[in-house]
């Protein structure tokens, strides 16, 4: 009796929660060539706070220092966490967005002296309002980070 009575609670409450939104994730890659090689690129611009440059901001790390678990901090309002890295890249997301954001940046070779910058974010456009606050939404976060990667190939190129 009692197994009947939580199992029907159980169906009820599942029942009554509602529909549960369906995500929509949106990815944005941006990608420059750089005259440089990537240990040259990486050293310039892949420091976990580096960003701050990039933004014109500031970046302080505020948890860890530039292994997978950091926190770093970003215009003394946004936390971003370390979740990945490898010798020539590195992973973060920050964990309390409402649209589970996550960015990558990433140096590959493209010959000898030369190499790729790549940025590329993923988020769930879901909780926005609207398809055209979808659209500008993308289409903001599209335009920042073409500047964002051509401040990062310029300081890269940097003799």
């Amino acid at each position: 009796m009692i197994v009947r009575a939580s199992l029907a609670a159980a169906a009820t409450l599942a029942l009554s929660a509602g529909a549960v939104r369906a995500a929509e994730f949106v990815t944005i890659t941006q990608e420059a060539v750089v005259d440089a090689p990537p240990a040259t690129v990486w050293k310039k611009v892949g420091g976990w706070c580096d960003i701050g440059a990039w933004l014109k901001t500031t970046c302080v790390v505020t948890s860890g220092g530039d292994e997978v678990g950091s926190v770093r901090r970003i215009a003394d309002r946004i936390d971003e966490l370390l979740v990945a890295k490898t010798a020539w890249s590195y992973t973060y997301s920050q964990p309390k967005s409402p649209i589970d954001y996550h960015g990558t940046v990433e140096v590959r070779p493209e010959g000898a002296d030369r190499s790729k910058l790549i940025y590329t974010l993923v988020y769930d456009a879901g909780p926005l309002p609207t398809p055209e606050a979808k659209a500008a939404d993308r289409e903001r976060r599209a335009k920042m980070f073409a500047g964002v990667l051509q401040t990062m190939k310029t300081l890269a190129e940097a003799k």
